[in-house]
């Protein structure tokens, strides 16, 4: 395929198939391996390179994020590198930064963290490509001092007060990047895998004054649940290094509730209501403990979610035309509802961000926090739920939604609509997110999902104008028992 090919593939022309082609075939594997090994020293060799996940903006680029498999020329393995691969229109759109990769490359050789590669960028004209090596990325020139070990060690030092070398993590695999996207945050783990005394440390990364808010956001709303001792803690920052944009937690102990999900056992129903009360726990903070703050409506997550979905409209435009109408609906829909005030809400309330450990559930990832309506935690949670046992065509999906909902307050049935409202459009934004466009089965779970949110919203539009013009009788606590808006149809 030539680059005229590969403006096909850009502009949606090629179809599915032809971004497929572009991230996962064998001709471009073969490409990108050779690209690699020019980069490498003479010394190591690329082995697989395992594409792990993938990014389309249509009519702009096309990025592949992959693992490559670094060995010695004995057959040795060296290393798993994070590789980014960037297709894009507008080939020179960033050649402003130029000067900082030059730069970067040059620092990362004298620490000594580019090695066994010579080069960590380079450009492949005809391909319209250009190839990224960890930790190189100059939109963030912290990164590559971050991902050297003699300059954590002494940052690590400084903050546990401790020069005895067995009081931090330590060793040759100290340093391992858990998120490299080059121009977005960056998440790095100090610490080996086989530390028993010590846990681990990571860094997050920021640009400009991200950190400093987000460092004090999450200090704040942790001593605030330990203050009021409901027996749900938050993840509280270990440091900030302000010159850096760099905030710094200690490792948790215990699993994410995902982890759960994936060997659901007797437990799981509980751990499930726990994450409903301490979502209810979260939602009872006074917001100015948080702010800054950025006000986030119902209108604005539904732009969020057509802006997520964009490649479904150009490689589905069946699913596509679907979202737009479910997205309509939708902004109909949320104007029967009755009006919620806004909370402070965490913003991606998932089950990754929720860890099981010894000392009770505990919340993580304040990064998103925002001034919005409680319903979007809510929502979001619920199809994460329904997302998963779609997918892994798990059963179920009632009672564990039913847990978590009983978890999080039957006297806040008045919020339940908004929340399968907001369930439904959810489900559009993770679907685009979360259903990688490689995934040979791709066009079927997209197709799939959105299918059911057209159920869901038609089943919450009846639910809503029988509750308009028939009304139910009141629950207990003087509201109307909508538990179910979304009814069954919605879940087959």
């Amino acid at each position: 395929m030539n680059a005229v090919s590969v403006e096909d593939v850009l502009f949606g022309r090629a179809g599915l198939a032809g971004v497929q082609w572009l991230l996962d075939s064998s001709v471009q594997r073969r490409v990108l391996r050779n690209q690699i090994q020019a980069m490498l020293s003479p010394q190591a060799r690329v082995g697989r390179c395992l594409l792990r996940r993938a990014r389309f903006r249509p009519g702009r680029k096309l990025k592949g994020f992959y693992d490559a498999l670094i060995q010695s020329n004995r057959g040795e393995t060296y290393c798993t590198r994070p590789i980014a691969v960037t297709w894009a229109s507008d080939a020179g759109a960033d050649r402003r930064l130029e000067a900082g990769v030059i730069d970067m490359q040059a620092e990362a050789r004298r620490r000594n963290v580019a090695t066994p590669f010579r080069e960590l960028s380079a450009d492949v004209p005809q391909w319209v490509m250009r190839v990224m090596v960890w930790p190189l990325d100059p939109a963030f020139g912290q990164l590559v001092r971050w991902s050297s070990w003699e300059h954590v060690d002494a940052m690590l030092r400084a903050v546990y007060r401790a020069p005895a070398a067995d009081q931090v993590p330590h060793g040759e695999s100290a340093v391992s990047p858990i998120r490299y996207r080059p121009g977005r945050r960056h998440v790095l783990r100090y610490g080996r895998a086989d530390a028993e005394r010590v846990g681990p440390v990571f860094a997050k990364l920021y640009p400009g004054e991200d950190g400093a808010n987000i460092y004090h956001r999450a200090t704040r709303i942790g001593e605030w649940l330990s203050r009021h001792g409901i027996g749900v803690n938050a993840v509280r920052p270990l440091a900030y290094v302000p010159e850096d944009g760099v905030v710094l937690y200690q490792g948790l102990s215990g699993m994410a509730l995902s982890e759960y999900l994936q060997s659901p056992n007797g437990n799981m129903a509980a751990y499930l209501e726990r994450a409903g009360a301490a979502l209810s726990a979260l939602h009872d903070i006074p917001p100015e403990i948080a702010e800054p703050l950025q006000i986030h409506d119902f209108a604005a997550e539904v732009s969020q979610v057509a802006r997520a979905s964009a490649h479904i409209r150009v490689l589905l435009p069946s699913s596509g035309q679907a979202i737009d109408e479910i997205l309509s609906r939708a902004l109909e829909l949320h104007q029967r509802l009755p009006a919620e005030a806004s909370a402070l809400t965490h913003g991606d309330f998932k089950s990754e961000h929720v860890w099981v450990t010894l000392e009770g559930l505990t919340l993580i990832d304040f990064d998103s926090c925002c001034l919005a309506d409680p319903a979007l935690d809510i929502g979001k949670f619920l199809a994460h739920l329904r997302l998963w046992h779609t997918v892994h065509n798990q059963p179920g999906l009632e009672a564990a939604q039913e847990s978590f909902l009983a978890g999080y307050a039957s006297t806040r049935r008045e919020r339940w609509a908004a929340a399968r409202l907001y369930e439904a459009i959810e489900l559009v934004k993770i679907t685009a997110r979360r259903v990688q466009l490689f995934d040979p089965e791709w066009a079927t779970y997209t197709e799939r999902l959105i299918r059911r949110v057209q159920g869901m919203l038609n089943d919450l539009d009846l639910a809503t104008k029988r509750q308009a013009y028939r009304p139910e009788k009141p629950g207990p606590n003087g509201h109307a028992a909508l538990s179910q808006p979304c009814g069954k149809g919605a879940s087959h």
